[in-house]
Order: structure tokens, then sequence, then C-alpha cells
């Protein structure tokens, strides 16, 4: 049996009561560059560091593991680098309520 076209519609926009007001916020980043200018400083030397023990690996008989010892420690640092970014972009972001009824 069809539902009735007319007690259809009706049931489908009916909306229901929201507890909270119908306020909106503004989502604001307030993240400059000198914010994660040492994070950018440190992670170059973490990367200049690994470059420059692989060199002197490299003339060992082994270059080998040179590579891993490059990959090694840039894979272990990546991690900690992500979660530094992540965590201060998080901290800049500013949730301000909407002025104004629209």
């Amino acid at each position: 049996m069809a539902p009735d076209p007319a007690t259809a519609s009706s049931v489908a926009t009916a909306a229901a009561p929201s507890p909270l007001p119908a306020q909106g916020f503004n989502l604001r980043c307030t993240l400059t560059f000198g914010d994660i200018y040492a994070q950018i400083l440190i992670w170059m030397g973490v990367i200049f560091a690994s470059l420059a023990a692989g060199l002197a690996l490299m003339g060992t008989s082994k270059p080998i593991v040179a590579l891993l010892a490059v990959g090694l420690i840039l894979v272990l640092s990546l991690p900690f680098l992500l979660f530094a970014f992540t965590t201060t972009l998080l901290n800049h972001i500013a949730l301000d309520p909407r002025s104004g009824t629209a």
C-alpha cells in the first residue's frame, strides 16, 4: 500500500527543533611564518646532519649502511615534525562567533 503523498511530504519537511541557538562561527587561522620558523630551521638541521652522516659513511666499504642511516634518521624524525606542525596549526585556529543574526 503506497503512502499518501500529502502526509509523506509533510513528514519529510518537518524538522526537529534544535536545542542550540542558530548562531554560526567564523573559522580563522592566525598562523604566521614566524610561528613555524624555528621548526623549519630544526628540520633543515636534521636534513643536513643526516646528509653529512651519509657522506661520512659513504667513504667506508659499505655504502648501503650510509643510505640506511640517512633513511632511518629521516623516517624517525618525520613523525615528530608532522606532530609539531599539526599541533602548531591546531593551536592557531580560532572559532569566532558571528556578529549579527543573518
